[in-house]
């Protein structure tokens, strides 16, 4: 029978994409896989979510140095395409890679520094039988700056998080008036600060920007670009939130506005269709591919009050129409078509 492990060493960073992915991937196919045949390399000091039946291999930072046993596996699906944790010695088991982004090429980062992600990334390419990118943009990324060799590169799009019931416990933010929404961490390639001059434009709307605080320099400089626009009292950096309240955000927002630099397909904006919410991006990476023509674009960050106030204007518009057509195709986002869609590499790889 093979044998199949599941990488979540990202989990160990709660509420955020990868988590997210790890989670309802993992359990996609815990439900489309026969028992016994799926385990987790989890961090030990995180609590399985998938329950007593699936074998976890506790993972551990040691193990970037000297993997344990693994002789007993067929299929190493390694979720983290800058993963240190391979079985590199043992060339007997199938390595199934999943590349997210290459987001690294474009955060303005200096030439030394995107080598030598590029050289890592190609170690771990190198080491893989097979590749799955979460966008077509990413593998376009992929076959243009790395050597994939003759291995087969497929693209498995991911599901939309399902939202919980929507819940604002006692010490959660509740705004007082209408509010936009940003959902993701708080770092330079999200381009969060852009979002402040609609503020400057909307005067009766506040901003509610969620997430792990990766770059603490750039919260701080959202921070002093409010102080600078006078829209301090409106602009809210709540940190991490729990699904309840990312839920109640989601339902209660005017719009999701996400200018970002860089995305490798952009699980918010699937997140926010799903309850019918207009959704406002830019047209960099893979933005437009996940968005289609249900969401809308900032064409420069210089005109962004012209663009989303003509957006919102067709989004009232088109009422009904418009929130069941986003419903609809965010629905066509998920975990258990992605996970059939695994387990088919999964099984050309073993055969």
């Amino acid at each position: 029978m093979h044998q199949t492990i599941f990488d979540c060493e990202r989990m160990k960073y709660t509420n955020t994409g990868l988590y997210y992915f790890c989670l309802n991937l993992g359990r996609a196919l815990q439900q489309n896989i026969s028992q016994g045949k799926l385990s987790v390399f989890m961090p030990s000091h995180v609590p399985s979510t998938f329950g007593p039946s699936v074998p976890t291999l506790p993972q551990h930072s040691l193990q970037k140095f000297f993997m344990p046993s693994v002789n007993q596996y067929h299929l190493w699906h390694c979720t983290y395409q800058s993963s240190n944790y391979l079985p590199r010695r043992n060339r007997k088991i199938k390595v199934l890679l999943t590349i997210h982004d290459l987001n690294f090429l474009y955060e303005g980062k200096t030439d030394r520094k995107k080598a030598r992600y590029l050289t890592h990334l190609q170690e771990n390419i190198n080491r893989s039988d097979a590749i799955v990118c979460i966008s077509e943009f990413t593998r376009n990324d992929v076959l243009t700056h790395c050597d994939v060799g003759n291995r087969a590169v497929h693209v498995i799009y991911n599901g939309t998080n399902g939202l919980p019931q929507p819940i604002l416990e006692e010490k959660s933010y509740r705004p007082a008036v209408p509010f936009l929404f940003n959902i993701g961490a708080v770092t330079r390639k999200k381009n969060q600060h852009r979002i402040l001059p609609l503020l400057q434009s909307n005067p009766s709307m506040e901003l509610v920007l969620a997430g792990r605080h990766e770059d603490k320099a750039y919260a701080n400089f959202i921070r002093q670009q409010a102080s600078d626009l006078n829209v301090s009292d409106r602009t809210h950096l709540v940190h991490e939130v729990t699904e309840g309240e990312k839920s109640w955000y989601y339902h209660n927002c005017q719009a999701l506005v996400m200018p970002s630099l860089a995305e490798g397909f952009g699980l918010p904006i699937t997140e926010a269709m799903s309850v019918g919410k207009p959704v406002f991006l830019s047209k960099h990476t893979a933005m437009t591919e996940i968005g289609k023509d249900l969401a809308f674009y900032f064409q420069d960050f210089d005109n962004m009050h012209d663009d989303f106030q003509s957006g919102m204007l067709h989004y009232q518009k088109a009422g009904s129409h418009i929130r069941e057509a986003m419903k609809a195709y965010s629905a066509t986002f998920n975990w258990e078509d992605s996970a059939r869609k695994y387990l088919d590499v999964y099984q050309s790889l073993l055969g």
